[in-house]
């Protein structure tokens, strides 16, 4: 892996020359051209949105200042470093994997037309070498002020609950933002975290009043027939894959914004209630309900010199497994031993940037939940030889950005526990440290 490591720091070095040599980069993504403002008045570093940024969003991308095809692209490049199995003698062997192209996507951002405006992005995985449509969020937006009346609303069509925030503590455009696609990842999550990313299709209403209080209401359903593109390129068709959804399903968002000087301060909640069906190939079966309640806090501290920020999220799913165990599990979905069970999801990130070039990231993620064999079962590498769910551990992530445009980063996660235990947690030797890895990537957008 040397060579690969080599070539990969080579080809770093030349993105990097030729953007530290066009000193006009600021105004090339899509918003940046609409608006011919610099990247770093939406974005204290891609994602996470300023207050500006957020403001944007809100109005459905349409404030601009040119006329301009909303184009932008981003390639992403990593390495990762971790331990996996030998399958030859079932030993433990630090593995290095070079990915020259971890994901490459297009996306469109801007003003459509009028008041509706746009947030669509796809993206070919250089892993699983295939391309699908990923986050896109559609909007019509209207700006209100009268005196001393600010009153934003509009309607949000997207393909993932959350996408639609502008807030960085939910999950669609949480932390960390980019991760390794080679390690291995722990069992459990809820649903709302993730679980139906790119696979549904959602419909929401939202109101923004005085800067001080959000509130949004959607429903979501499956991404099938008419709505199918907002799923492009996901697997439906392998038994117990993309989630398949009964009806519609609620989603709810309600936040306090308060902003002074260069501080922004929320508080939030969210959720969903889902439906699903246990095998996503066979639907009009009893379904499985999931349902997620979460509590969220987002401080900001920036100028131009100096950055802070916290975001926290801590979500409980209760899952009531109504089809799945009763029936002693439908198609190829889990087979549950216990009729309910409960997940807890803890995140809390906090990053400082100078200049907005060096950067510095630490997070603590967890997750527990009650123990059921059904859902969890041993098994080498992924399996909990005790039946728990609880992973636990921390993630600390250095940045540089030579320009806006061009983001290097070296992360490194480390497991205080995973599926269960921090030791031998498989039953097969394997320790929650095994998982730890290295991951040095590069974001380059144009």
């Amino acid at each position: 892996m040397a060579t690969g490591k080599k070539r990969f720091l080579l080809a770093l070095t030349a993105i990097l020359l030729a953007a530290l040599f066009n000193q006009e980069a600021d105004a090339v993504p899509a918003f940046a051209r609409q608006t011919g403002l610099a990247c770093v008045a939406c974005h204290v570093s891609f994602p996470e949105l300023t207050p500006f940024g957020r403001f944007f969003k809100l109005t459905g991308y349409t404030l601009t200042n040119y006329r301009t095809i909303p184009l932008a692209a981003m390639v992403q490049s990593s390495i990762t470093s971790t331990r996996t199995i030998d399958q030859n003698n079932y030993d433990f062997v630090r593995d290095k994997d070079f990915v020259p192209l971890q994901q490459v996507s297009l996306f469109y951002g801007g003003r459509i037309a009028g008041p509706v405006g746009a947030f669509a992005q796809v993206t070919y995985d250089g892993v699983a070498h295939h391309g699908a449509l990923d986050n896109t969020d559609i909007r019509a937006a209207w700006h209100f002020t009268q005196q001393d009346v600010d009153f934003i609303f509009g309607v949000t069509v997207n393909n993932n609950p959350t996408v639609s925030d502008v807030w960085n503590s939910t999950p669609a455009f949480g932390f960390p933002y980019a991760s390794s696609s080679v390690s291995v990842p722990p069992l459990a999550g809820a649903l709302i975290d993730g679980g139906l990313a790119q696979q549904v299709m959602g419909v929401g209403a939202y109101v923004f009043w005085q800067r001080h209080i959000y509130a949004e209401l959607g429903m979501y359903r499956t991404a099938d027939q008419m709505f199918s593109v907002f799923r492009a390129g996901q697997d439906t068709g392998t038994p117990g894959g993309v989630a398949r959804l009964r009806g519609e399903n609620p989603y709810w968002r309600l936040a306090y914004n308060q902003e002074w000087g260069p501080n922004s301060l929320m508080i939030g909640t969210y959720g969903m209630i889902a439906d699903r069906y246990p095998d996503n190939t066979i639907p009009g079966t009893p379904t499985d309900r999931f349902s997620d309640y979460a509590l969220d806090a987002q401080y900001q501290f920036i100028t131009l010199s100096n950055a802070f920020s916290v975001q926290a999220t801590w979500i409980h799913e209760k899952q009531n497994w109504g089809a799945s165990y009763a029936s002693g599990g439908i198609g190829a979905g889990p087979t549950p031993s216990n009729p309910s069970d409960n997940l807890n999801t803890l995140k809390v990130k906090a990053s400082y940037y100078y200049l907005r070039k060096y950067g510095a990231t630490l997070a603590y993620f967890s997750t527990t939940g009650t123990a059921d064999p059904g859902l969890y079962a041993p098994a080498p590498v992924t399996g909990s030889a005790n039946g728990l769910p609880d992973t636990r551990g921390l993630i600390f992530e250095v940045d540089y950005l030579p320009v806006p445009q061009a983001k290097l980063s070296l992360q490194y996660t480390w497991y205080l526990a995973f599926n269960g235990a921090k030791s031998n947690y498989d039953g097969n030797g394997r320790n929650a440290s095994d998982n730890n890895f290295l991951y040095m990537s590069g974001w380059f957008v144009f």
